[in-house]
């Protein structure tokens, strides 16, 4: 009961719904057991005794007692399910913002199919217990204990012999709970292994066709869909091991109650009528405990989800905002790196050694080296998408942590080498960052952009609802409506990660000299691998497997013989009377 007790602050404070449906669900339980007793009156005292003017009044009892009972269940099944509905929308939501404020070190290792399960299968295991499963094991306490004190009432000696096997039954549901758990916990991994794979699959599906790798593809969905297959199976021989015996035993219970309870008839000490009762009543407690596998299957489910979804709960936030943080509307810019040392994995080397510099205020650094150098784990310091294991990161000649998260990323503009949009306007992924951003104002950043006239071009121009991912647009275009979302926020750092890289030389070159227009004021980034994007920065800095290897201006790299820099121009501009020119 531990992972309830740790979820209990999403369900006890609709409480009141669970008082009153357990209340509800006792009304249903006392009309129940109601019937063998009026079955046990109507034999012995009516029709034995034939007081036939009784009749009349039972079959009215009768009749209210069922209409009552009736009204009970509806509104106690109502309420069951209003119980569980209002505690899991407090559950998904605490979820969902768990998931916002995560930082990108959980993201490096999770992965989509998976939360999605959790946040769509696992939620609804565990809200089904809670509407249903809960109730059903209260009703199966409440329908057995009123049960067992009529039939006690009635004979103690015939109670005793029908309640002879039950204790078997009780250890037979403990062992089966044993084993059904952990198979339904493997059900539940193999289920997020399986979504993944369906989300990662209709993600690359034209890596897929482009290669013609559907048949491989169908063979790896296969390979998890009969792992989940095998899992359901596995399951299935727990069930199918442990039920047959639980019947047995109920079974063998109706048996010795019949041949003792007619044996008690004979002789005189209890009345038909008792016995006829005693093979109701014993049915309301073998139905229950047979049940009770069932009970437990859903329990089981319900703690197996529970633990999924903690999981996620109890994440810890690593990177979040200390009580004195200071909030500001706009910062300088003026971004310190001092002895800066980072690392994504203790098993890793290090992204970032030893990396010291200074980017003053309206200034542009540019970044350049191989893949993985380390170039975008800078920017990724500055926006504190991670936290550096050495060394101070400062803006404005205070420390990261000095700052909210809200004001550090307020005031960082960033464009991704993968542009995403949402499926929603044009507008609105320009204003994104920006929602109180005038129309006047997202038009000037897609001009800056240079993504004014094929937006233009639309069916609805800035009212155009993109597709999935921004669908139905090229990647030059996504990559020009994130480059003017980045504008649209004003910020006063700019983190542009080889934003350019989607688009032709040309359509490059308009928008560097937009940004030439944009970048004035406002401290700058530029990572690329083009030396053109970066060529006209103050200072770029060369990187190598993390460390600093070469920094100065455009023209101070390329006098450096020999040079990491110099070696990168001319591999990118092997006309040597050109290469002399801009040497100059």
């Amino acid at each position: 009961m531990e992972t309830f007790k740790k979820l209990k602050d999403f369900y006890w404070p609709y409480k009141v719904y669970f008082i009153w449906s357990i209340v509800l669900l006792l009304a249903v339980t006392g009309f129940t057991v109601a019937y063998p007793v009026i079955l046990q009156f109507t034999i012995d005292y009516i029709i034995l005794e034939q007081n036939y003017e009784w009749v009349p009044y039972v079959a009215i009892g009768f009749f209210f007692i069922t209409l009552l009972k009736g009204i009970a269940v509806y509104y106690h099944q109502y309420l069951g399910d209003l119980f569980g509905i209002r505690a899991v929308f407090e559950l998904r939501n605490a979820l969902y913002k768990k998931l916002q404020f995560l930082p990108f070190r959980y993201y490096d290792n999770a992965r989509t199919g998976d939360l999605m399960s959790r946040l769509t299968a696992d939620v609804e295991g565990f809200r089904f217990f809670l509407s249903f499963g809960f109730a059903q094991l209260i009703n199966l306490v409440m329908l057995v204990g009123l049960s067992l004190g009529i039939m006690f009432y009635y004979s103690p000696s015939l109670a005793f012999v029908t309640l002879a096997a039950m204790p078997f039954l009780i250890l037979t549901v403990y062992k089966f709970d044993k084993e059904v758990h952990p198979a339904f916990k493997d059900i539940r991994k193999s289920f997020a292994g399986l979504t993944t794979k369906v989300q990662e699959n209709i993600s690359g599906m034209t890596t897929v066709k482009s290669l013609s790798k559907e048949e491989f593809e169908m063979g790896r969905f296969g390979d998890k869909n009969t792992d989940y297959k095998d899992k359901f199976i596995f399951t299935s021989n727990i069930w199918s091991k442990y039920f047959p015996f639980m019947e047995l035993i109920g079974h063998f219970c109706v048996v010795a109650l019949l041949g003792y309870g007619g044996y008690l008839v004979i002789t005189g000490e209890i009345q038909p009528g008792v016995l006829v009762a005693f093979f109701s009543l014993v049915w309301f407690i073998i139905n229950p405990l047979m049940n009770l596998g069932f009970i437990v299957n859903t329990f089981s489910q319900a703690k197996a989800s529970g633990e999924r979804l903690l999981q996620v709960l109890e994440e810890p936030e690593d990177i979040m905002d200390k009580k004195d943080a200071v909030s500001k509307d706009r910062l300088d810019g003026h971004v310190t790196f001092e002895n800066v040392s980072h690392r994504y994995d203790e098993d890793e080397d290090l992204a970032l050694d030893n990396i010291s510099f200074e980017a003053k205020p309206g200034k542009t650094i540019g970044l350049i080296g191989a893949t993985g150098s380390g170039k975008t784990s800078i920017t990724q310091l500055i926006t504190r998408f991670y936290e550096p294991d050495k060394g101070r990161v400062l803006i404005d000649g205070r420390p990261l942590t000095d700052y909210t998260l809200k004001t550090i990323r307020k005031n960082t503009g960033v464009v991704l080498q993968e542009s995403f949009l949402f499926s929603s306007s044009v507008k609105d992924n320009i204003s994104y960052g920006n929602p109180e951003a005038s129309m006047e104002r997202i038009i000037d950043a897609a001009k800056r952009s240079d993504a004014h006239e094929f937006i233009m071009d639309l069916p609805d121009g800035y009212d155009t609802i993109l597709g999935e991912r921004g669908g139905g647009l090229s990647g030059g275009q996504k990559q020009r409506i994130a480059i003017a979302r980045a504008i649209c926020v004003d910020p006063s750092i700019l983190i542009l990660d080889d934003a350019t890289s989607a688009v032709d030389m040309e359509t490059e070159g308009k928008i560097q000299a937009a940004f030439r227009e944009v970048m004035k004021g406002r401290t700058t980034f530029i990572i690329a691998h083009r030396i053109s994007s970066l060529m006209h920065a103050d200072e770029i800095i060369v990187m190598k497997d993390g460390s600093m290897v070469e920094r100065g201006s455009h023209a101070e790299l390329l006098q450096k013989d020999n040079g990491h820099y110099r070696r990168i121009y001319e591999l990118q501009y092997k006309d040597k009377h050109q290469f002399l020119q801009e040497a100059k």
